[in-house]
């Protein structure tokens, strides 16, 4: 079934300006042509530079479904490749992250060696291609690049299509929020601490990147969660100290206005962030120490300017979600219309005291983790709604909340936070993502 393939105007007629039709979340067809147009034509998140800190470290990962490796080559330069060797296709790396002995990648199949650079070093026996046409054919290139890779303040990107917005155009000034977590080290520097935690949702991926900026849904999904650790705490004086998990936990049950006030900032191309007066990291308790680094490093007006933004989530649309006044980022790797890998990572601020890191640990244990008890709030929400959707009935999903006609002239802006008009601004990139060469690709 081609419904939507060769149909521009059947894709963007499931997006409506205050809601979107439920094959968007439950489509296989829709799902691919995702992965053809909207995931290609976009800047994907591949990495941080900190991953493969030395000439020969690589990391694999998947963009669109592709695999590819991120590597350091002999120069220092960070590369991303296809993971596909030149001669038979064989996957050249299976290991999540690694080092290339001697410099060279080798394919596990039949020994065909490459530079860190993708081009061929070595081919067994290469006597037997003598007279053949493999010396003019694609496979003489070696392992295929990928050409459109961009890196801000270590943060790896890539666009698989040759069309599509260049890397500045694509994010504009939502850069701003990997720039304050940058920021935020009193070197200017980040690390990835540790290993990268992988889980998988049976859900769509849009339902994860929703959900991100969705303030209506803390005080009821996570009553249970959150608010067994409110409970926990009442009575104690209102100027105790608090444990680090219960400072961590309690804003998640704040009420309607806290989250309204907080206000959301939505920007072109589907990014946003949530947390523009405030957020739920701004009560977290002072560390002296950490404070006298930064007015040491910055200056004093400068450190509080960089330690007054607390951002919650940002949204860079598609795929990548940061926290960057707790250094952690969320990644969504879509495998299926209801398959969606998440990926958790928490970073160290470079020349910051170590209990920056630890809190930064147990936030991630306790609410970016696979063994979160708040991220099971959501998970449940997002498996509910694929199993709802299936339903008979209502075939359109509500984005309606706080909808104006003014949205026609543009969302760029600052609203109120339980605004659904982060969601809006996805759905509108979404549809002119998904067909920007839509046209031209059913035309071959």
């Amino acid at each position: 079934m081609n419904r939507y393939r060769d149909d521009p105007e059947a894709v963007r007629a499931l997006v409506r300006e205050d809601c979107v039709h439920r094959d968007v979340y439950l489509s296989p067809e829709i799902f691919e042509l995702e992965m053809r147009h909207l995931w290609r034509n976009t800047w994907i998140y591949v990495g941080h530079d900190s991953q493969v800190p030395n000439a020969g470290d690589y990391l694999t990962t998947e963009l669109a479904r592709q695999p590819v490796i991120m590597l350091r080559d002999a120069e220092g330069t960070v590369r991303v490749l296809m993971n596909r060797c030149a001669h038979k296709g064989a996957s050249v790396l299976s290991a999540r992250t690694g080092h290339c002995e001697g410099g060279l990648l080798r394919c596990p199949y039949h020994g065909w060696t490459y530079r860190l650079d993708g081009s061929i070093r070595t081919i067994p026996i290469k006597s037997g291609y003598e007279g053949t046409a493999l010396a003019t054919s694609s496979a003489a290139a070696g392992i295929a690049p990928v050409r459109n890779v961009a890196i801000h303040r270590g943060f790896v990107f890539a666009r698989l299509s040759e069309t599509g917005p260049g890397f500045q155009e694509y994010f504009g000034d939502a850069l701003s929020s990997i720039d304050n977590m940058v920021d935020r080290s009193p070197l200017g520097r980040l690390t990835v601490a540790g290993g990268t935690l992988r889980y998988l949702h049976d859900s769509n991926w849009k339902m994860f990147v929703e959900n991100l900026n969705d303030t209506m849904h803390p005080m009821v999904s996570h009553e249970s969660a959150a608010g067994t650790a409110k409970k926990l705490w009442a009575g104690h004086p209102e100027d105790e100290p608090k444990p680090m998990a219960i400072e961590q936990f309690l804003p998640f049950v704040n009420g309607y206005e806290f989250f309204d006030k907080m206000g959301v900032r939505v920007y072109d191309n589907g990014h946003s962030y949530s947390g523009v007066r405030y957020s739920i990291h701004s009560q977290y308790s002072a560390i002296g120490e950490y404070e006298r680094l930064m007015e040491q490093a910055y200056g004093a007006e400068r450190a509080r300017q960089i330690l007054g933004e607390v951002r919650h989530n940002t949204v860079y649309y598609p795929s990548l979600t940061i926290k960057g006044a707790i250094q952690a980022i969320r990644v969504a790797r879509p495998i299926a219309p209801d398959r969606t890998v998440l990926e958790s990572t928490t970073f160290r601020l470079a020349g910051a005291p170590d209990s920056l890191l630890q809190r930064t640990l147990l936030y991630t244990r306790l609410i970016n983790a696979p063994t979160s008890i708040v991220g099971h709030d959501d998970q449940h929400n997002y498996h509910a709604i694929q199993e709802g959707l299936a339903t008979d009935g209502n075939e359109w999903v509500s984005l309606h909340r706080n909808h104006s006609s003014d949205e026609a002239r543009g969302l760029t802006g600052d609203y109120n936070g339980l605004s659904e008009i982060s969601m809006r601004g996805q759905y509108r990139a979404w549809a002119r993502f998904m067909t920007l060469d839509m046209a031209a690709s059913a035309a071959q």
